[in-house]
């Protein structure tokens, strides 16, 4: 359960004046509620508190600030797309699991690229369907990244265009069915899934979409920094996300249900943990109370009994709520998607969000390149002098 700390806790913490930290209140860094047992008085969101206070010891020094800037956590670039505000995922300012329950994704992809227009991922090359999946998926936006029109100094609606194909071809590479549907009926078509599961799927791309400034979207604003075409930024997000911990997430989740059910939950648990590996699919840092995004998904089908009992073992030995990479493995197992649905379900669902950041970055027009602070080895014939 979220901490509530009294005005004097709070201050303690933070050693601050009350008028400073009246000010963290009014411009929305640190949550505030009336006390429950005497409504004159204020409570003030602990973890809001502790993260003002992790920041204010690393100093601010101007090389203290960009390392932290780069850090777990840290604010680093400015956006008006997602944000994760108190445990809860918003997209421009909607709550993304209500916004999920009836959106699609090319609707998600509307709001999230501020479209003026209604956005479309229909495709109308029947004949490129032949072959689908992660490495066709790699091999179509390289075509596109070659062939593509620089995206430096164009307006936000040829972006979008651009974006859109992009999203296109990715979603027939990845498994959708050829026709001008929603994407996510294509997709459960050319899965065979029946109505109900292509509900379920469209709830997950959804939520899917955008998570703010995750290294995928993070990869995919360089590559839009400099100018690169919009597929190229795609291509740089996907690149990213098919580490094991990003969305690669998904295949080591599916790992540990089969060590659970080979070996029983708490084998499994001590297995992983025995060699120092972090159980995939459970707890998350902007989430501490657990995942909104996968409980929405939970809501909507049966998690069967070996990952119920997975789920209730890694609870009591970490304490961790299970995560969105949870929630696919186990939607993959009730609705028999491919093995690498996970991670299928998370390349097309992230590549609005990728778009969105590659315009919100192209029409800033501002360069994101950071610079290192060199720890290496001086070399032979330099004098300290040098080095001043």
């Amino acid at each position: 359960m979220t901490e509530w700390l009294t005005r004097e806790q709070a201050l303690e913490r933070l050693n601050v004046r009350p008028q400073t930290l009246y000010a963290y209140v009014s411009r929305g860094r640190i949550g505030m509620k009336p006390d429950d047992t005497d409504p004159r008085r204020s409570q003030y969101r602990a973890d809001d508190i502790a993260a003002l206070a992790t920041r204010r010891e690393r100093g601010r020094s101007p090389q203290a600030i960009a390392e932290s800037a780069i850090a777990w956590g840290e604010p680093a670039i400015a956006t008006s797309i997602s944000t994760v505000l108190h445990g809860r995922l918003v997209y421009r300012g909607k709550d993304a699991v209500a916004f999920s329950a009836a959106a699609t994704l090319e609707e998600t992809a509307a709001l999230l690229w501020a479209a003026d227009l209604p956005v479309s991922f229909a495709s109308l090359t029947p004949s490129a369907a032949r072959q689908s999946g992660t490495p066709t998926a790699f091999s179509w936006l390289s075509a596109l990244a070659a062939e593509g029109w620089p995206s430096l100094g164009c307006r936000s609606a040829m972006l979008q265009q651009d974006g859109a194909a992009a999203t296109s071809a990715l979603a027939m590479a990845l498994g959708a069915t050829p026709g001008s549907e929603p994407v996510h009926a294509r997709l459960a078509q050319g899965w065979s899934v029946e109505a109900a599961g292509a509900d379920l799927i469209r709830k997950a791309l959804v939520l899917l979409a955008d998570h703010e400034l995750n290294a995928s979207t993070f990869a995919a604003r360089v590559a839009a920094s400099t100018g690169a075409p919009v597929a190229a930024c795609l291509l740089a997000g996907l690149a990213t996300l098919i580490g094991p911990r990003h969305g690669g997430a998904g295949a080591a989740a599916i790992a540990l249900v089969e060590d659970a059910e080979r070996l029983g939950p708490d084998a499994a648990i001590a297995r992983w943990l025995a060699h120092d590996r972090p159980l995939p699919a459970f707890g998350h840092p902007l989430y501490p109370e657990g995942d909104p995004r996968a409980e929405a998904l939970f809501s909507d089908f049966t998690i069967d009994d070996g990952l119920l009992r997975l789920r209730k073992a890694v609870l009591a030995a970490t304490g961790l709520h299970p995560n969105i990479d949870f929630a696919l493995a186990a939607m993959t197992r009730s609705l028999r998607l491919p093995a690498d649905a996970p991670f299928r379900l998370f390349a097309l669902g992230r590549s609005v969000g990728w778009t969105a950041h590659a315009i919100e970055q192209v029409t800033s027009n501002r360069p994101i390149r950071p610079r290192a602070r060199y720890d290496g080895p001086r070399g032979s014939g330099s004098s300290a002098d040098d080095w001043d």
